[in-house]
């Protein structure tokens, strides 16, 4: 008995019914597969944003600093790390941060003043890609300031606009200056959004007057398929209790925890979609059973084995889930490279998206991984195969005699 030609003329033979159950498994697992998709490109462009658009890999400080960020913690030997660093497969760069008042003609606000490398930055994070109007930081340009997007509103400032900064210098005088603005940031987080400004360190390191040494040291790894755990402990060891040593995710614990069980919450979506879809499958195997109740009689009545039919039943639903998935593949991967490509545009329902303190992109955009591809249709297989137990074992159990008097 050749079963998968047998399981197949059954499929054709009940076609309307075997093509309702084949759509309905198709339709869950492309909305799975895209779904899948929107979680991976969520993950992605999450991590995206903490690491490349602000944290790095790994950051550096002296101890309590992040609790109390005092103008006079100091890393001292800073340029010696960095080149250590730049040498030991990192990039690696060196950021100042002063606080204080800014003000325009119009308002003013508390700002976080931020100076950055100029040449290392771009090396370590993208923020310097992430402008939403003007342009990046210049070292031509001596007064030239990038700020945070919701700041620019606070300020009623936009391209060009001066800006007057007070605060407090290093040796205890105060602090002053004006500034144009070259630059207004995307949303990046609220800190930034909010109060960051951006200059170059040379230029920080003059209003302050601080000649020496840097409150953060930002480092990306050069290789980042290793275990970002590992190196971070590493690096503990080597500096030792002086300086303090911590990664994104140690930074940033509910974001990462978010990323860490975004897997679990797509395998949970998918099961709750996939019982609905069991119970069309299982509905679908035992109308045919009963419809065949006389036919499975007589094949077991001339020899057939319960193994075989049940192989039979497990066929028909093979050819049934595979062509689900075939459809499956081709419309989710077609729908999610769209959203990849185009993404999902959420700003009509806020035209800014946050958590945890970092902001997202109100547009959504989906990544098309191979773990997006196959999770949905390995699920789907395993779902139906535990959907038609039942309808298999009705069969395999029955007598051949009670089911040619069948009624």
């Amino acid at each position: 008995m050749n079963i998968f030609t047998l399981a197949s003329r059954n499929v054709y033979r009940n076609r309307h019914r075997s093509m309702v159950t084949t759509l309905a498994m198709a339709f869950a697992c492309t909305m799975m597969i895209v779904f899948s998709a929107l979680m991976d490109g969520f993950a992605i462009g999450s991590e995206r944003n903490v690491v490349s658009m602000n944290t790095g890999d790994i950051q550096i400080h002296l101890p309590g600093y992040r609790d109390d960020p005092d103008i006079y913690s100091l890393i001292d030997n800073a340029d010696s790390l960095v080149a250590q660093f730049r040498a030991d497969a990192f990039y690696a760069t060196e950021r100042l941060f002063a606080f204080g008042l800014m003000a325009s003609d119009q308002s003013s606000s508390g700002v976080q003043l931020r100076g950055v490398d100029l040449d290392y930055e771009p090396t370590v994070t993208d923020i310097d890609q992430h402008i939403m109007t003007g342009e990046w930081l210049s070292a031509d340009d001596q007064h030239g300031v990038v700020i945070g997007k919701k700041l620019s509103k606070l300020l009623d400032v936009g391209l060009g606009d001066e800006l007057i900064f007070v605060g407090q210098t290093a040796d205890g005088y105060m602090a002053n200056d004006s500034f144009q603005i070259k630059g207004i940031l995307k949303s990046v987080s609220a800190t930034i959004d909010n109060a960051g400004v951006f200059m170059s360190n040379g230029m920080l390191r003059e209003l302050i007057t601080l000649p020496t040494g840097a409150h953060e040291l930002v480092l990306m790894r050069t290789d980042r398929t290793g275990d970002l755990t590992l190196r971070t402990e590493q690096l503990k060891t080597a500096l030792g209790d002086d300086l303090d040593v911590m990664n994104w995710q140690q930074l940033m614990p509910v974001i990462n925890r978010f990323l860490e069980t975004a897997h679990i919450q797509t395998l949970i979506m998918m099961i709750f979609t996939y019982i609905a879809v069991a119970s069309v499958v299982l509905n679908a195997m035992l109308m045919s059973v009963f419809e065949r109740i006389h036919e499975f009689g007589i094949m077991k009545a001339i020899g057939v084995k319960p193994k075989q039919l049940i192989i039979l039943i497990y066929a028909e639903m093979f050819i049934q889930t595979l062509l689900a998935v075939l459809i499956a593949l081709l419309a989710g991967s077609g729908l999610s490279w769209y959203l990849q490509e185009n993404g999902l545009d959420m700003s009509s329902m806020a035209d800014e998206i946050s958590f945890a303190g970092l902001a997202f992109d109100p547009v959504w955009h989906a990544a098309l991984t191979p773990n997006a591809l196959l999770m949905p249709t390995l699920f789907l297989f395993v779902i139906a195969a535990i959907a038609v137990i039942y309808p298999a074992i009705k069969v395999a159990v029955i007598q051949p005699v009670d089911a040619i008097h069948h009624q």
